[in-house]
């Protein structure tokens, strides 16, 4: 396949920060690479950097083979960006937007006219055309600023947090937007706090810290890197008997897994091998530490779980990220 996007030893500072730290990938024509990692990561830094927005300080990065800085016009031209806050002129109307976007590429009135056109309906905003931006909901304003970012036909799309603070139905809906511009050819380099948001949408995942890669793989790999199973123990009082429900089931996965408790402190996750057959163990442990439990499950790991793993962190989950849903509704 051919190689869309190719970062090598990228190195960025800002100030005596290291923001990257010879960071390497490659996306592949026409797939989604999804980048995760904790808040501060590098995750934006990294996309603008492998896209030219942002100066390297070391290393290289090429589009379809042109060199991000040497050839910016080149990569300008085959290249969309939709950060993580709407970037349209909110007292302009959907279409003025496109348009307006279209004359800075460098289009004709009338063929910026015609893509204008073409967008609309393409996204489903006929009727929202004609409406100043500031009218919009924030899931229509990120469709517009999505659609904004095709104006130019680009071959790379990147979408840094695309969905942050939309409500599910609004998510679910932009989601069904990015996956068919996927089968239509467009290569999509995508940053998320959404850990369901990558495991639906990347061909493959890249998991960054400290602005250096510490993971590269399927959704599938990444799971199985964990191996074996995730035990899920709900509790009826986690706040009292987290700590101590790790503590009474450590002894009996200290050899081969692990207990914690989960990053939104809800439940106690065991990851063992075969976890059926140890199960009825870990009840009884629970049951002599006086631990009361509300249900039990076992389930195969997660992308929470891998994520945790490697990080040491949860990102935010869908339920909290959803409360800011409503600032932007």
């Amino acid at each position: 396949m051919t190689a869309a996007i190719e970062a090598e030893g990228m190195v960025k500072m800002f100030g005596d920060q290291v923001a990257l730290d010879d960071l390497s990938f490659t996306v592949e024509e026409g797939t989604v690479l999804g980048v995760l990692g904790p808040n501060g990561a590098g995750k934006t830094t990294a996309v603008k950097a492998v896209t030219g927005l942002y100066p390297l300080d070391g290393g290289q990065a090429r589009i379809f083979g042109h060199d991000v800085r040497r050839e910016a016009p080149t990569v300008k031209q085959m290249t969309g960006f939709a950060g993580q806050y709407a970037a349209v002129d909110a007292d302009l109307t959907t279409a003025e937007n496109l348009v307006l976007v279209g004359r800075l590429y460098g289009l004709t009135k009338r063929s910026a006219q015609a893509r204008t056109d073409e967008l609309i309906d393409s996204f489903d905003m006929a009727s929202y055309a004609r409406k100043p931006v500031a009218q919009h909901s924030g899931g229509m304003r990120r469709r517009v600023d999505l659609a904004c970012a095709l104006v130019g036909s680009p071959r790379v799309l990147v979408l840094d947090e695309p969905t942050t603070g939309l409500d599910p139905k609004s998510r679910a809906g932009l989601w069904t937007m990015i996956q068919r511009l996927v089968r239509e050819g467009t290569t999509l380099l995508l940053t998320t706090q959404y850990l369901e948001e990558a495991d639906v949408l990347a061909d493959r995942i890249l998991v960054i810290d400290d602005g250096r890669q510490i993971a590269d793989g399927t959704a599938g790999q990444l799971k199985k890197t964990l191996g074996g199973d995730r035990v899920v123990i709900e509790l009826a009082d986690p706040d009292r008997d987290a700590e101590t429900a790790v503590r009474a089931v450590q002894p009996l996965v200290a050899a081969e897994g692990t207990a914690e408790r989960a990053p939104d402190g809800s439940h106690v996750v065991i990851h063992v091998p075969d976890a059926s057959r140890k199960l009825a163990a870990y009840v009884e442990a629970l049951s002599r530490a006086e631990v009361t439990i509300a249900a039990v499950s076992v389930q195969e790991p997660t992308l929470d779980d891998v994520f945790f793993a490697l990080t040491g962190s949860g990102t935010t989950s869908s339920a909290a990220a959803d409360e800011t849903a409503e600032a932007v509704a």
